[in-house]
């Protein structure tokens, strides 16, 4: 069977490509095809990459947001990794169909446990009862997982997000596509390359310092894509969404607090969000926040209020959430997306002396939000790399130990997603064999299942 390899370069927008940023890019684009795609809202990495693999919106795959308020528990869930949340067959599942043995390796994109895709890899830490956290990974099948680390070495967790996030874990991720090819021969191959997500965050789209970052990912695509070439294996290269400049954090939870309508519980002395307990209460996800209203008695002052907060652009609810693709009872009530300056916060708190344990740590499922924060080290750590040491130190030895090292500045954060930017320059891409693409000035993101099916599709008719 013929074989393809979609390329998820995070972040990459035609903004940044140029002869001197991204060369290999740029060359292997001379003889391609490419369209900025309209992105659906929210623009963050699971939603669009749900909408890609399945061609429909959230309002039919259920994929609402990083996460969302779960009513019936209570509870909001942040980067769930099972598949089963995903409702609607998958790009795979059609090609199944169509091409008995057909076969399809799905690396490092999200969903990726208990999926129908035959080779997998996905972080995945372990947690022993006494507190600890190990870095590690999930594999399908589970022997992939000690077979791959025996040849690759440990996947680079600590690169892959925090403060330390950088080209580690992305050059693991395509050493470990190489090693799946070689082994297995997948029909379609799904690699997921984060590197431009963090400093873009970090800095800022606008920073000189993002020039080298384009330079270190363009040299990890250049030579995945010369790989798969060097193999007969057609290439596409695709974004999740572009990176705009921010300066105004929201912290959207505040004032629904001086408001009264969120409950705090004190535990051991420091306050944690009572989601069951509020009236109302927002699950902020870069530019968008999902506002979930507990009492209806409440409803429309809450909406008179959000509109109100200054950095809040639009307010989706009732029948325009079908417009917005959102319709979906895991959706809040109100869908706050901000201005194009401004983004949402998860703060609750309303001093710094009671925030949560874990909201100076990197912990992206307790937190009840999604925090660009955790990309930065506490600027007010006098020593660091001492600090980082001397926890690290404490892992090693079996103890527990609370890496606090994450500020709670976030005027810090100077690039956010999520909202529909303005200009398509700030657009993902879709690049690869698509002639029909030249005649089109962008597509949406629904478009693009139907464009990598017709693209795979035509593998076999070649």
């Amino acid at each position: 069977m013929s074989r393809a390899a979609i390329i998820n370069v995070v972040g990459l927008t035609a903004r940044h490509l140029s002869e001197t940023n991204t060369p290999q890019i740029m060359a292997w684009l001379k003889h391609k095809q490419v369209a900025p795609v309209q992105p659906v809202v929210p623009a963050v990495t699971t939603t669009m990459q749900t909408t890609y693999l399945t061609g429909r919106p959230a309002s039919e795959h259920g994929i609402v947001g990083n996460g969302w308020y779960h009513r019936e528990l209570a509870e909001v869930h942040m980067w769930k990794q099972s598949n089963h949340l995903v409702r609607g067959d998958k790009l795979w599942d059609v090609l199944r169909r169509e091409h008995p043995g057909f076969t399809v390796a799905k690396l490092f994109w999200w969903y990726n446990m208990y999926s129908t895709a035959d080779y997998s890899i996905t972080p995945r830490p372990m947690y022993p009862a006494d507190g600890r956290k190990f870095f590690d990974i999930y594999t399908q099948p589970p022997n992939i997982r000690e077979d791959i680390k025996a040849e690759l070495g440990e996947f680079p967790f600590p690169s892959f997000w925090g403060p330390m996030s950088g080209l580690p874990s992305s050059a693991w991720i395509a050493e470990s596509a190489k090693w799946i090819e070689d082994k297995y021969w997948p029909n379609l191959s799904l690699v997921y390359l984060p590197h431009l997500d963090y400093n873009l965050q970090r800095l800022g789209p606008d920073d000189p310092a993002i020039a080298e970052d384009l330079q270190q990912i363009d040299k990890v695509t250049g030579d995945l894509i010369q790989y798969y070439k060097d193999r007969g294996i057609r290439v596409v290269l695709l974004s999740e969404y572009g990176i705009t400049a921010v300066n105004r954090p929201v912290h959207i939870n505040r004032v629904l607090r001086e408001h009264g309508w969120i409950r705090v519980r004190n535990e051991l002395g420091l306050e944690t969000l009572d989601c069951g307990a509020s009236k109302a209460f927002a699950v902020a996800d870069h530019q968008v926040a999902h506002v979930y209203v507990n009492d209806p008695a409440v409803l429309d002052d809450v909406r008179a209020v959000l509109e109100e907060i200054p950095g809040v652009e639009t307010i989706v609810d009732g029948i325009w959430k079908n417009s917005y693709g959102l319709a979906h009872q895991r959706a809040g009530d109100f869908v706050c997306i901000a201005d194009a300056r401004s983004w949402f916060t998860y703060y609750f708190w309303l001093d710094d002396a009671v925030a949560p344990d874990f909201a100076r740590c990197v912990d992206i499922h307790r937190k009840p939000g999604y925090d660009p924060v955790e990309l930065f080290l506490d600027p007010t750590l006098r020593r660091p790399k001492v600090a980082i040491g001397s926890r690290l130190l404490k892992k090693k030895l079996g103890l527990r130990y609370l890496m606090d090292l994450i500020p709670l500045d976030a005027s810090l954060v100077k690039g956010s997603h999520g909202r529909v930017p303005e200009d398509r320059l700030d657009w993902p891409l879709l690049a690869g064999d698509f002639p029909h693409l030249a005649s089109h000035d962008f597509i949406p993101a629904t478009q693009v299942y139907h464009e990598l099916l017709h693209a795979v599709r035509r593998q076999f008719a070649d």
